[in-house]
This record gives structure tokens, sequence and C-alpha cells, in this order.
């Protein structure tokens, strides 16, 4: 019953574009699809919740196994930021469940995970973030107290981030850390967080010692080492203290990606102050945004109605935000906000317009005319190509044609609603130079393709056909295939 119900919708928006957006051209059917406004939950974009949060107490930790906030839009992924010590709390002997229980319970509701490995911490309910055995096997490090002082009998203790013995058993965990995920097609990506307080690349909430460029590049290297098939990230945070943007040079050219995780810290002009950086990386890869714990920028005044979080995320071109609080709180304060930025976070296909004939002779050829306009504020960086998809009236495939030579990586960004359209048409005078003929499909001989009338889809996906990404339109199949109108094939010339 759910076929034929699919069917009859089909049918009926092409019959209301027919007649109210549609226009006949030489027996040609065009249609013009409005953007749906839906929140779009797509490969290597969207909100994250904070799983783990530096301890094992936040946030969504707090929900039950089976609750996954399905009514928070937009989310794609999750992220857990905890401690190595966590995970090794004894040399070899490793604690792996802490990770794999709350992955599998988000995978299982659709989502991809990322990590965030710590090794310095400034609070009294985790003083040693880094492992006590490491210490106890000779690494340097400093014991500090609450005020920052370094201290012998400081309750808290930071590695030497330079120090031989520390790096040697750090090689080891990242070893074996990336022997479980490395390459996982579920894992979004790994933070380089080894090096200072809450792995951000400072030590200004701790021990507040400078360390230098140098530094940063043998952490780097230590996860490139071990992590060959999974992105990793470099923190804004690599260039203060005095490094400067070399670090982030480095970083950029180990083929790292960048985040900031100080997002409304402060409020109105210091909202943010990196944003110059992430140009050597949206174009290539995603950005990702942390914003300062909500409840905490809130009582001080930084989050005021949130809008400088949207205006980060347009000026540093991001890909992923994350939800920085219990996510149910956040979702009830700040909707209006979310669903604003689901318009523009990562990148957003919209098909403006779509063309083909109403009619063709079996084993003739389909010509196929579309425009695409990315409305995000990145580039649809796993990219993809158009699929158009002929369904018979049982919904069953009875065609499938892809559109190789129209890459949806190419489209560009631009302001709200004013990213370049890039189309397949007729071409001519005045064509913009990045528009592409109108494609042409040979159509199976009419023993394959029977002729009848065919609901015709549109989708983004792979080489071969398959629907990857979600689009704003109407009439999903339920595959990620939406539903144009039909088209009529007859018994051929």
């Amino acid at each position: 019953m759910r076929k034929n119900v699919r069917n009859v919708a089909c049918g009926f928006l092409l019959l209301v574009w027919t007649i109210g957006l549609a226009r006949a051209q030489g027996l040609r059917v065009i249609v013009h699809p409005q953007d749906t406004g839906a929140a779009l939950i797509n490969p290597g974009m969207g909100w994250m919740f904070h799983h783990y949060d530096n301890d094992l107490g936040n946030y969504t930790v707090n929900l039950a196994p089976s609750d996954t906030v399905p009514e928070f839009p937009g989310v794609s992924s999750v992220y857990m930021r905890l401690d190595w010590s966590d995970l090794e709390p004894e040399e070899g002997g490793f604690n792996w469940s802490i990770v794999d229980t709350p992955m599998q319970k988000w995978v299982e509701a659709g989502k991809t995970v990322a990590f965030r490995f710590c090794t310095s911490e400034p609070q009294l309910s985790q003083p040693y973030a880094t492992p006590k055995w490491v210490e106890r096997a000779g690494a340097k490090g400093y014991h500090f107290n609450r005020q920052r002082e370094i201290t012998p009998d400081g309750p808290m203790w930071e590695p030497d981030f330079e120090d031989a013995v520390f790096l040697d058993k750090l090689d080891h965990f990242l070893a074996a850390a990336a022997a479980r995920y490395d390459g996982n097609p579920r894992v979004a990506f790994i933070d380089v967080g080894s090096f200072g307080v809450w792995g951000e690349g400072h030590t200004v909430a701790t021990t507040r010692k400078p360390y230098s460029v140098e530094a940063i590049r043998r952490h780097i290297d230590l996860y490139k080492k071990h992590f060959k098939h999974t992105l990793l990230v470099a923190n804004d945070d690599f260039m203060i203290q005095g490094r400067g943007i070399e670090a982030l040079g480095y970083a950029r050219d180990q083929g790292l990606s960048l985040r900031d995780d100080s997002i409304l810290v402060d409020p109105g002009a210091q909202a943010y102050y990196h944003a110059f950086l992430a140009y050597n990386f949206w174009p290539r890869l995603p950005v990702i945004l942390e914003s300062e714990h909500y409840g905490l920028s809130k009582n001080r005044g930084a989050w005021g109605d949130g809008h400088l979080l949207l205006q980060a995320i347009e000026d540093y071109h991001a890909s992923y935000a994350t939800v920085h609080w219990y996510p149910r709180e956040f979702l009830t304060a700040n909707r209006d906000l979310i669903n604003r930025i689901n318009l523009r976070l990562g990148y957003r296909l919209q098909l403006v317009e779509a063309s083909w004939p109403s009619e063709v002779p079996a084993a003739d050829t389909m010509a196929i005319g579309y425009g695409w306009r990315n409305a995000g504020v990145a580039p649809c960086l796993p990219g993809g190509y158009p699929a158009i998809t002929l369904k018979d009236a049982q919904s069953g495939i009875a065609g499938v044609f892809v559109d190789q030579d129209f890459h949806v990586r190419e489209l560009p960004v631009g302001l709200p609603d004013q990213a370049m359209i890039i189309s397949r048409k007729e071409l001519g005078t005045g064509t913009e130079e990045n528009d592409k003929p109108l494609l042409t499909f040979t159509l199976p001989p009419a023993h394959i393709l029977k002729p009848g009338v065919y609901d015709l889809y549109i989708s983004v996906g792979t080489a071969t056909g398959e629907p990857v990404l979600a689009l704003p339109l109407a009439n999903d199949d339920g595959h990620r295939r939406y539903c144009l109108g039909s088209i009529k094939v007859t018994g051929g010339k």
C-alpha cells in the first residue's frame, strides 16, 4: 500500500507543477522544486553531541541507553573527549568498552563518532589525565595547584610534552588506538589531542609553560604515524603562546583539518578570533566549531541570542558545530537558531530546476537538464554525482542513469541565496562558462525498459547510482531518491 501512495503523490506533484510552476518547451517538462527547509543528515557535516567531555560525566552520557534525542534536527555525529588515563589505567591494560559502548549506541542510531584523547586536565577530579604509571616510568612532568603554580605538592600533574619517556608511552597508546579505530568508516575524525590542557594545544589553564612549534610537530607526527586513514584535526590554539601560524601551517601540510574550541567563550567582538585561519582548510577539509559550554556562556553574558555562533559558522565555513551542553536543554532554548544554522551548516545541495522529455521512445536518447546550487557555507566535500532513476508502478527500479561528468563537489559556496547555480542546459550566447550542455542517455531497448509511464527520481551519490546525499526535496522514496514527475516511454522508433 505504501508504494501505491508514493506513486500517487509523485503524480499529483507533477500535475501541480505542470499547471503552476512548469511550462512546456518542445515537449519537455520543466520543474522548479522548492527547498523544503528540512534539516539534513549527510556525511562530513552536521551538529555533534558531546558524549564524554574531559570526564566521564557529561553530557549525553546521562541519557538512558535507548535515548538518542531523535527530536534534535541535524545531528550527524557524537563527540567523545576523554582522558588517556581512563583508557589505559595500567600499562598495556586497555578499557576500550568506555568508547565502544557509546559508539555502538550512536552507530545504531545512524551517527558517526569522533574522538579526542587528552593528557592534561586542570581539575581536582582528574589529577592525572596522563596515566600515573607514565610518571612512575620516569616521564618528566610538573605538579601544579589550582592557582596554576608549579609546586612539588601540587595535586595535579601535567607531563612535559616533549619528554622522551612520555612520548614513547604515548606512541604505544596511539598504536593501540589506531589498530582499533583507524579507517573505521563510523569514525568521522580524531583530534590531535595529546598536547596541552583539554587537548587544546596550550597550557594556559595549567602550568602556563610555553612549548615550541617543534613540540607540536612531534605530536602531529605521532598521530600521522598511526592514523593513516582517518581524518586528523588540529586545534586553532596550536598557534598561541608565541608559536604563531607556523604550527598550523605544518598541520595543514600534513593533511590535518582545523577546529576552534572557543566560540562564545567571550562576548561580542571577542566571540571568536581565528576565522582567518579557516581559509587554509575549509576548501579541502571539514572545519569543526565548538562553542563554549552553553550554560557557562549564558551565565557570563557571552551567549546573548546565539547569533554569533551562526556568524562564526559563516566566517569559518564550518562543516560541524557541537552541542556543548545537555542537548534537550540546548534545543529548547535555541530552536530557532538551530533551524537557521541547519540551513547553512556544511553543504546543502539545492535542485533549482530540472527538465526532461515528456515522452521518449525506448532505445532512443533522453536529454536531461538541471541546475544545482550549494546553499551551505562549505563545499560538498564527500562529493557525488546526480543520477536519474525510473521506477514503475510497483516502485521497482527500471532504469538508472548517472551523470559522471557533473561532480557536486565543484559547486561553489556563497552568501545566503547567492551561491552560483551551475546547470546542464542548451548552451548559447551569454551562457555561464561553468554550465554544461544537456546530458543525453540512451535508453535500453523495449524488451528491457518496457513501454509505459515511469516515475522519474533524482538523487546524488556514487558513480554507480547508489544514493548517498540527503537533499532538501519532497517525495523521498526512503532511499534518498526524490520524485520529480513522470515520463512516458513508448515502444521504440
